[in-house]
């Protein structure tokens, strides 16, 4: 994909979650790896409902400016998570409003802060493990998602909301939008016995997706 489609698409997909409620105001930020050296990333303080093909940042993967305005101050954990894992091809974090509402309950389960009732969870992310609380835009966010970019796709972020990765963009933005819908379920179930998939049943779907 030429970058200037890599472009128009991360403005669609920004609008796209804007107009579905996934994000409000300048929340959120979005990138993409256009080759092994430059990172598109969203610029700061910019809402992903208006974002536009010519402001959109380019950056080297040193962090340096290379094109467009300046970067969302969260690219740091973005780099920290491409320059871990070679596979990670994009990245999506959103205060989406029921992943951050999952955010903010105490005693979440570090390694997975969901346990697996839908297949859809675990084909698409597997788990989804806790970074404590650090405030937004802090290097220690980058550093704890450096040290498990390895280990998995999903990442929520204590107090804050959600960080997923993904093969390319599309990818990413789905395996988000399935983890809002899983979180929603969550909350919509408080309250009556849920029926959890067992550890083979979810081995078996992990067998399934390799």
């Amino acid at each position: 994909m030429t970058d200037l489609a890599q472009k128009e698409l991360m403005v669609q997909l920004g609008r796209s979650f804007y107009e579905r409620g996934y994000t409000v105001g300048g929340a959120g930020n979005l990138s993409v790896r256009l080759d092994e050296n430059r990172v598109l990333v969203t610029p700061t303080g910019s809402s992903l409902g208006r974002l536009s093909v010519e402001r959109l940042s380019v950056l080297d993967m040193e962090g340096n400016l290379l094109e467009g305005d300046k970067p969302s101050k969260e690219a740091v954990f973005h780099l920290a998570m491409y320059q871990k894992n070679p596979e990670c091809k994009a990245i999506v974090h959103l205060h989406s409003t029921y992943l951050t509402a999952l955010s903010c309950l105490e005693n979440l389960d570090p390694s997975n802060a969901i346990q697996p009732f839908t297949p859809y969870y675990v084909m698409r992310v597997g788990k989804m493990q806790v970074i404590p609380y650090y405030r937004p835009g802090s290097p220690k966010i980058a550093e704890e998602l450096a040290n498990r970019a390895l280990t998995g796709k999903a990442f929520l972020l204590a107090n804050h909301g959600v960080v997923v990765t993904g093969s390319d963009l599309l990818d990413a933005a789905d395996n988000t939008e399935e983890l809002e819908e899983t979180a929603k379920l969550f909350f919509t179930l408080q309250g009556q016995k849920i029926r959890y998939l067992t550890d083979e049943e979810i081995q078996d779907l992990e067998h399934r997706g390799k």
